[in-house]
């Protein structure tokens, strides 16, 4: 293994023609040099200089260091600008994997305020449903995953297959609760209920019903199971503008989180609050080291302003 000091001096040695004349650029005495040259001859096993009279000559093995000197040093100096960039927020590349309505409401607004302020920070946006976000965040394919959860699934994660024994979240993942997403029904326009401000959950016992992904669709048989009815579920589907057009087509209504509502494009459809009030909690998730990374740490603050802003949903 090379010293990056003694490289450096070699170097020097090699452009300036001498031990003394190296010193001098350097700052260093010249028996400090004499002493690097010898370390560095120690650690290559052969001399690298010999002498010419007064001068000094480089050695075959001396010659072979000389031409790859210069590359080390400049990889050396790239690597340090890289390092401070990163250290400083200037650069970075962060992944997020995140579920579609987040994809489209929380990431949008956070990433236009980061970028806006910190340019050099590079995002790689992936999608996926919990619990595989969270998976993927666990086989090390991306830095944040974002990811929800009903009330009374045991732990943070529910059954998903990523919580302890005892439902705990792992050691090595920091959960970040970001908010609390109300779920509403969608329902065409034109429906009897649409006329109300909310609507009851066991009003709607009689109607055909598309459900959603597979975490969304068991909360969903859940709590119509709480209200005593099991729902005609006729289409199931997690892509959120197929389920706006099968309501507007009257096809079956929807139980959908509010996120959702807010990027809703639909004109044939409507949102109304369900009775009794039903929420999902959205969290990020980070492996503890992570937290440290510049980067990481500065989307995770993006994220929590940008939900935070979003509390009345």
């Amino acid at each position: 293994m090379f010293d990056s000091r003694h490289i450096r001096t070699f170097h020097e040695v090699v452009r300036s023609g001498s031990y003394s004349a190296a010193a001098r650029v350097l700052g260093y005495t010249q028996p400090a040099i004499t002493q690097q040259m010898k370390a560095l001859e120690r650690s290559v096993g052969v001399p690298l200089f010999s002498r010419a009279g007064r001068g000094l000559r480089l050695t075959e093995a001396g010659e072979a260091l000389a031409r790859h000197a210069e590359v080390i040093l400049d990889s050396l100096s790239a690597a340090q600008q890289q390092l401070t960039a990163l250290s400083r927020l200037r650069a970075g590349r962060v992944r997020i994997c995140a579920f579609p309505s987040a994809n489209a409401t929380l990431i949008p607004e956070a990433m236009a305020r980061l970028l806006a302020e910190h340019p050099g920070v590079r995002v790689e946006l992936l999608e996926a449903e919990p619990p595989e976000s969270v998976q993927r965040l666990l086989r090390g394919e991306c830095d944040i995953a974002l990811a929800f959860s009903y009330p009374g699934s045991p732990g943070s994660q529910g059954t998903s297959g990523v919580v302890g024994p005892a439902g705990e979240t792992p050691p090595e993942l920091v959960e970040i609760p970001l908010l609390e997403d109300q779920l509403t029904v969608l329902l065409p326009v034109g429906h009897p209920l649409a006329r109300r401000h909310a609507v009851r959950l066991s009003d709607l016992m009689e109607e055909r019903w598309i459900a959603g992904c597979p975490r969304c669709r068991a909360n969903f048989l859940q709590v119509c199971a709480e209200e005593g009815f099991a729902p005609d579920v006729v289409f199931t589907t997690d892509d959120n503008l197929a389920v706006q057009s099968l309501v507007a087509a009257g096809v079956g209504i929807a139980l959908m989180p509010a996120l959702v509502l807010s990027f809703m494009s639909h004109r044939k459809v409507t949102g109304r609050l369900v009775e009794p009030h039903l929420r999902r909690k959205v969290s990020a998730y980070v492996l503890r080291e992570h937290l440290r990374v510049p980067a990481t740490a500065l989307v995770l603050d993006e994220l929590r302003r940008a939900a935070a802003a979003r509390m009345g949903c």
